[in-house]
């Protein structure tokens, strides 16, 4: 039977760590039982460098359950797709096959089960997917809904109302290991590794205590990273635009001329100042735009390491 690792990295959760590690040890108790999974199956708990008492509760867990519960403790806070890869990286080494999840439990842990069954009928990658967003506000679910769309188009491959619930097999990992970039857009990532995959559904939940870590500024911080960590058709829409804008300043030239030979002439200075903001606002768009893709060239280059594990508890 294959070895099983639940990947979990946390951010100041200690309100919900207790309740995270008993709901998911008795998961992967369900599942030894059934004989789905190795004996020696475990939780990887992965401190992202937390501000509370989330890593001294790691510890008192693996203490309590030292054979079902380890810890990885980074050395400072490295943000949610550091602290996931540097999760799953070390599973790799240490079983065949892990998922991962958030600690806030949002996600439904009863389709753990689900996932391994289609692992087991020859699946490298399954994708946690949820069924509807009711629960969302109309704000929510209409800007998730367009980023997707908008990823869409932009030619990112995504997988429709997925985050980052996902099984893993141990040659997924491997290949996932080859991808060493610094930008880190996980749910854009996992689909180019290919192999065969497959998708569970299940209904989100509320978080059971906490906060969550995921306001609208980070994820619009992670939209806007996944689309130019993927895609260049930004700076190709700017060269359209810049086309167009140059279409229509001849076509005003053209108009400008004609009014001046027939003295149809209006003076006045409204319109030439709004061209001179729309063309200053284009510019800067742009200027900015391409000096966000020089931005992360000048980060990868650099070849920094990516988080720094200070700790672990085997």
């Amino acid at each position: 039977m294959d070895k099983l690792a639940i990947v979990v990295p946390c951010y100041n959760e200690e309100e919900v760590l207790h309740i995270a590690a008993d709901a998911l040890r008795d998961v992967l108790d369900d599942l030894i039982r059934k004989q789905k999974i190795a004996q020696d199956s475990f939780l990887l708990f992965v401190n992202d460098g937390s501000k509370d008492r989330t890593w001294e509760l790691i510890e008192e867990e693996h203490a309590a359950h030292p054979a079902q519960i380890r810890g990885v403790k980074l050395a400072g806070n490295v943000g949610h797709q550091f602290a996931l890869t540097a999760g799953l990286l070390i599973a790799k080494d240490r079983s065949d096959v892990a998922i991962s999840i958030d600690a806030d439990l949002q996600d439904d842990v009863s389709v753990i089960e689900e996932m391994i069954d289609k692992y087991h009928a020859g699946n490298d990658i399954v994708y946690g997917v949820r069924s509807n967003r009711k629960k969302d506000s109309f704000f929510k679910r209409f800007t998730a809904q367009g980023f997707y769309r908008f990823m869409g188009i932009m030619g990112v491959k995504t997988i429709y109302n997925h985050a980052d619930f996902r099984l893993m097999s141990k040659r997924a990992l491997e290949q996932f290991s080859q991808y060493g970039e610094n930008n880190l857009f996980l749910r854009g990532i996992v689909p180019l590794i290919g192999y065969q995959t497959d998708c569970v559904y299940y209904e989100r939940k509320e978080r059971v205590a906490g906060e969550s870590k995921y306001p609208l500024k980070k994820m619009l911080a992670l939209a806007f990273n996944g689309i130019t960590s993927f895609s260049i058709k930004p700076i190709s829409l700017i060269t359209w635009l810049g086309c167009v804008i140059i279409v229509g300043s001849v076509l005003a030239a053209v108009y400008a001329l004609i009014s001046y030979f027939t003295g149809n002439v209006v003076q006045g200075w409204t319109s030439l100042i709004l061209s001179i903001w729309f063309i200053g606002g284009v510019q800067l768009l742009a200027i900015g735009m391409v000096g966000q893709y020089i931005g992360k060239i000048y980060v990868e280059v650099k070849h920094r390491p990516r988080y720094n594990v200070e700790k672990v508890l085997e």
